[in-house]
């Protein structure tokens, strides 16, 4: 172990002493670090840094302040623009929702007139409808009833005759017509 810490110790130091023998700027060491320069240093320092103030104090920052302030402003208007596109946008759905309202009410007042005046036109057509009906029942009964009284003539007619031939028939003599047309009439009135 003493072997290996001897070989890593003469190694290291050949290592450093060709190092700093080797480079040019150890040699001659560093110009920032020499303080025979300090004073020269610290005036181009302090011109440079005033130079460099100046530029940015009266060019470059009003630039960027104009560009800052330009940035804002043009934000301020984009914003302002958009609340009154909003503010119109807003106003024309009121309105699109008024005359919506408006519309669907005139729509279902219009339905409530067609349907009133087709049940006021339904309504006439079948009071109509019913009178002339009534008409066509009362004439019905009418020629029902005489031709029931015809066919009751008729009937009374005919049954005077089957009565007459059946009676000279059975008896063998002709009876007279006042005889049999009592016969009959109590007959009928009988059956009514």
């Amino acid at each position: 172990m003493r072997i290996l810490n001897s070989i890593i110790a003469m190694g290291l130091g050949a290592l450093v002493s060709g190092v700093t023998a080797a480079s040019p700027a150890a040699a001659a060491g560093l110009p920032q670090l020499d303080t025979s320069t300090y004073s020269s240093q610290v005036v181009w320092l302090v011109i440079t840094f005033v130079i460099l103030y100046v530029l940015m104090a009266k060019v470059a920052l009003p630039r960027i302040g104009e560009v800052l302030e330009e940035r804002q402003n043009k934000i301020n208007d984009n914003l302002a623009k958009a609340e009154e596109l909003k503010a119109q946008a807003d106003a024309a759905s009121d309105a699109y929702e008024t005359s919506l309202s408006t519309a669907r009410t005139k729509a279902h007042d219009a339905i409530r007139a067609v349907k009133d005046k087709a049940a006021s036109e339904a309504a006439a057509r079948q009071s109509a409808l019913n009178d002339k009906l009534k008409v066509q029942i009362a004439e019905s009964e009418q020629a029902i009833s005489k031709a029931r009284d015809e066919a009751l003539a008729g009937i009374k007619d005919v049954a005077t005759d089957v009565a007459a031939s059946v009676v000279e028939k059975l008896v063998g003599e002709a009876p007279e017509g006042a005889s049999v047309n009592g016969a009959i009439a109590a007959a009928l009135k009988s059956r009514a």
